[in-house]
C-alpha cells in the first residue's frame, strides 16, 4: 500500500470548508466509506503518511458531490493546494526560480509528499514543459489531474500565465506514464 503525506488530504478537507461550508463538509463525511470516514474525521497532521487510497477516495467523492463528476475539481483542489501546502521558505524559490527549476526541485522532494513513484519535468522550450509522473504504485487520474492543477498554480505563482494546461496520456489508459503538459507566458 502506498502513501500520501496529510497535508494532501488536509488541503482538500480545507477547500471544502472554504467553499462549501460546514455542511459541505459533513456531506463530504457521510460519503466516504466507515474507515475513510474514521480518518478524516480524526485530525489529520500535515506532515503524518495517510494511505494514497484516502487521499484518492476524498477527490473522487468530493468532485462527485461538488462538481461534476468527471474529475476536473481534482484539478482546482490540486490549484489549491499547491497554494496553501507552500511553506514561506519555498516562496522564495517561487518568486526567484524558473518554472522548471521549480519542477526539478519539486522531482527532487518527490518523495517528502508520496512514498511511491517520482515525477520526471522536461522542458520542451518556447514556453512547454512535460512532466512524466512514472511508477506511481496506484495510478489515478484524481492524482495526475491534482498534480495537473499544481503545477499550473506553481508556474502563476512563479509569475508565468498558464495557456495551456492538459494531461496527454495516463497510465490508467494502458500509457507507460502519466503524462501532464504545461504552455506557460513568463
Amino acid at each position: 500500500m502506498s502513501n500520501a503525506k496529510g497535508s494532501a488530504v488536509a488541503s482538500r478537507i480545507r477547500y471544502v470548508r472554504e467553499h462549501f461550508g460546514e455542511y459541505g463538509y459533513q456531506k463530504l463525511i457521510e460519503q466516504l466509506s466507515p474507515e475513510d470516514r474514521a480518518r478524516v474525521g480524526s485530525r489529520i497532521l500535515p506532515h503524518e503518511w495517510v494511505p494514497f487510497n484516502l487521499f484518492i477516495n476524498t477527490n473522487v467523492a468530493i468532485d462527485r458531490i461538488f462538481g461534476k463528476g468527471d474529475l476536473q475539481l481534482c484539478y482546482e483542489m490540486g490549484r489549491y493546494g499547491a497554494e496553501t501546502n507552500l511553506p514561506t521558505l519555498y516562496r522564495l524559490f517561487y518568486r526567484l526560480g524558473t518554472p522548471m527549476f521549480i519542477f526539478r526541485k519539486a522531482a527532487q522532494i518527490w518523495n517528502v509528499h508520496y512514498d511511491s513513484g517520482q515525477i520526471r519535468p522536461v522542458d520542451d522550450g518556447g514556453g512547454r514543459i512535460r512532466i512524466f509522473m512514472e511508477s506511481v504504485a496506484r495510478p489515478h487520474r484524481a492524482h495526475c489531474l491534482s498534480v495537473l492543477g499544481w503545477a499550473a498554480k506553481s508556474i502563476e505563482l512563479s509569475g508565468g500565465t498558464v495557456t495551456e494546461a492538459k494531461e496527454r496520456a495516463c497510465r490508467t489508459e494502458g500509457a507507460a506514464a502519466c503524462e501532464l503538459a504545461l504552455q506557460f507566458n513568463t
